[in-house]
């Protein structure tokens, strides 16, 4: 699908360097230099701010041109601002040690923010799914309240909400509702299906599990190194729906063995505590056992050899 272009309101090159004079001919938003300490990030902001090359690259930047496109900002009633657009170029001049940062400050509704705020992050080069789980259901929320809420109401040839969002994210609507499910999720799961180790589909099926039923879930995945495949996490949600799901069940069904998959031998949390040292890592809990078992292999050692004279 062909994604239409967005109009992100964001300042023109040219714009930015025309005087204030110059603004007030051609009926443009004036640019203020705004400190920095009276600028509040966005309530509920679903984007993560990455330190990383690109913020680096970015920072280096600033401090060499300074700020090209400024950021968006809404008064609060209590005089200070909100960003709606900008938080990666805010934190860039943060560490660029600069004071202010040059912003335009527009008058809208928190809808209409949230919207904007949305959209002007749609042209990121990576959106993690949890980023999109959160701004897609806010976006939407937002849409709702503006009119849209009931798709039996709507005015022939008027768009409802999630079609709209579908053409300017390129995700087709039953992709926008799976993403959107991600928010059911605990955010030790959420942060799995970020990294990858949880694919969207099983992530899908798992967020249909109950925040105990997630729980015993996380503390599964951390003691069996392993994630639920695609079938694992329907059979989960199937033993929730029926209210049959627990801690052994679950580890049950994270032993099952998965195609191209070595077998492997698991041992459940609570049978280990009584022989473990308390406060003990997964990690440390894996070289406490084998160093144990080393010890008990050079025992039976010895008393071979012992049996042996």
């Amino acid at each position: 699908m062909e994604k239409k272009p967005i109009d992100l309101g964001l300042t023109a090159l040219d714009e930015l360097f025309m005087t204030d004079e110059g603004r007030r001919e051609n009926k443009l938003p004036r640019i203020h230099d705004i400190p920095i300490e009276l600028i509040d990030d966005f309530p509920g902001h679903p984007y993560k701010v990455r330190i990383d090359e690109d913020m680096e690259q970015l920072v280096e930047s600033i401090r060499t041109n300074g700020i090209i496109t400024p950021v968006t900002l809404r008064k609060k009633p209590d005089g200070r601002y909100e960003i709606v657009s900008g938080h990666r170029r805010k934190k860039a001049c943060e560490l660029a040690g600069m004071k202010t940062v040059k912003s335009e400050i527009r008058e809208m509704t928190r809808d209409e923010a949230i919207i904007l705020m949305v959209e002007s992050n749609l042209q990121r080069s990576t959106i993690l799914p949890s980023e999109k789980a959160f701004s897609y259901k806010m976006r939407l929320e937002a849409m709702n309240r503006q009119g849209r809420r009931d798709p039996t109401s709507a005015p022939v040839g008027q768009k409802l909400s999630r079609e709209v969002l579908a053409e300017q994210t390129g995700d087709s609507h039953s992709q926008i509702q799976r993403y959107i499910r991600l928010t059911n999720l605990l955010p030790g799961l959420l942060e799995l299906v970020d990294e990858g180790k949880i694919a969207l589909r099983p992530a899908v099926e798992l967020s249909y599990l109950t925040e105990s039923e997630q729980r015993d879930l996380l503390e599964t995945i951390g003691y069996e190194d392993a994630t639920p495949s695609l079938g694992q996490a329907i059979k989960m949600r199937d033993f929730s729906k029926a209210g049959k799901l627990n801690a052994d069940v679950i580890l049950s069904i994270m032993c099952e063995q998965k195609p191209n998959q070595k077998e492997k031998i698991s041992f459940h949390s609570e049978k280990l505590k009584p022989y473990l040292p308390k406060n003990i890592s997964p990690k440390q809990t894996e070289e406490y056992i084998l160093k144990a078992l080393e010890y008990y292999q050079r025992y039976r050692e010895r008393m071979k050899e012992r049996g042996d004279r």
